[in-house]
């Protein structure tokens, strides 16, 4: 089965920048497209990026410019590359694997910005 990991959060200023990694523990065939979603207190979860197999990328308003989502298929990971780091993007990130049977999630990373 399986799993997908997330790493790369913490505690960062405002105006930083952090680095999440989502790597999978085994090949994931048939990929449609890598997501990262985050989850802030008191709030549903919302997409942040996603990633097509060919490389089309989409980003939540609320990041454009600021976020680049990108994979690395031959090391079965998905990056998350977020800069100028604001208070509002504190929340869980979960990053997820979409595939023709079905989606895969991991257990999510806190990113946590302070003021």
């Amino acid at each position: 089965q399986v799993q997908l990991v997330e790493s790369g959060g913490g505690l960062v200023q405002a105006g930083g920048s952090l680095r999440l990694s989502c790597a999978a523990s085994g090949r994931i065939f048939s990929v449609r497209a890598t997501g990262w979603y985050r989850q802030a207190p008191g709030k549903q979860r919302e997409l942040v990026a996603t990633i097509t197999s060919f490389g089309r990328t989409n980003y939540a308003d609320s990041v454009k410019g600021r976020f680049t989502i990108s994979r690395d298929n031959a090391k079965n990971t998905a990056y998350l590359q977020m800069n100028s780091l604001k208070p509002e993007d504190t929340a869980v990130y979960y990053c997820n694997a979409n595939t023709l049977e079905s989606d895969y999630w991991g257990q999510g990373t806190q990113v946590t910005v302070s003021s």
